[in-house]
């Protein structure tokens, strides 16, 4: 049995005002726990952090921690970033695909259609985990103003994860509320065969922000204090509880989400 992961952490972006500062931590804090907790050989443990994770690259590892993957084998890929969604082109009302924005975010965007394709060749006992700390949302006009302003600060120096897609030319969504993500009607989960774990619904934001004393994503934070405070045993299930339950606690207004098959939601988390 093999044990591979790829972290992917991007903090810096080329538009003004739109930096993040808790996603480096975040992959680096991932790639920890998979080491020190879980028995991940280092030497199996990628990191991609700012001006390392291009499209090419990140698609590039990801390729890497697939390629002669074997029923038995467990593999990780957590990528905390900028989200954003792009828009199908024609209609009042468009559909959207969700997307990671990657270093190079002004020339490439990963659609989410472009990592279900990588893993729906996942070999049959190959148990992946993916955790997005980034939003995808399509409610962009549900939030308000100040969330997404360059320059507001918070008492946690709270920031959304979200690029708006007009600042790279992208079609805005006119009303969020009637638009759907393509994806899950065409991929139910009972077909994953990955789990993923994400930091919000489809119409919320995942949020950045200084928590005690440091800063990483919500999501990321209270699943690493969710796994710890269990001593790291605990299912995929129990940790979308746990952890769903200390981000309300917290008061950051999103859910995240867990998605896969029923019996992949129910196994130790990262065996």
């Amino acid at each position: 049995m093999n044990k591979k992961a790829l972290c992917v952490g991007i903090n810096d972006y080329p538009y003004d005002g739109n930096d993040l500062k808790g996603c480096v931590n975040d992959a680096n804090d991932w790639a920890q726990v998979l080491i020190t907790r879980y028995d991940f050989p280092s030497s199996d443990v990628r990191l991609l952090t700012d001006a390392q994770a291009t499209k090419a690259s990140i698609i590039s590892a990801l390729k890497g921690l697939l390629a002669g993957a074997q029923a038995g084998d467990v593999l990780v890929f957590t990528n905390s970033s900028h989200g954003t969604y792009v828009t199908e082109k024609g209609g009042d009302e468009p559909n959207y695909d969700e997307a990671i924005c990657p270093y190079d975010i002004d020339a490439s965007l990963i659609v989410d259609d472009e990592l279900r394709e990588l893993f729906t060749g996942l070999p049959k006992g190959v148990r992946l985990t993916v955790i997005s700390d980034s939003c995808f949302s399509g409610t962009v006009t549900r939030a308000r103003v100040g969330e997404i302003l360059p320059g507001l600060q918070t008492p946690d120096d709270r920031r959304v994860r979200f690029l708006n897609p007009a600042l790279r030319g992208g079609k805005v969504l006119n009303n969020p509320w009637k638009a759907k993500p393509r994806g899950p009607i065409l991929y139910p989960q009972s077909a994953m065969k990955e789990v993923l774990l994400s930091g919000c619904t489809d119409s919320e934001y995942s949020y950045d922000a200084r928590i005690g004393g440091k800063y990483h994503g919500a999501m990321t934070c209270f699943a690493l204090q969710a796994i710890k405070a269990a001593n790291y045993k605990l299912t995929y299930t129990q940790l979308s509880k746990g952890l769903n339950g200390l981000i309300k606690a917290a008061g950051y207004p999103q859910h995240p989400q867990l998605e896969g098959a029923a019996h992949n939601k129910g196994r130790q988390i990262f065996t």
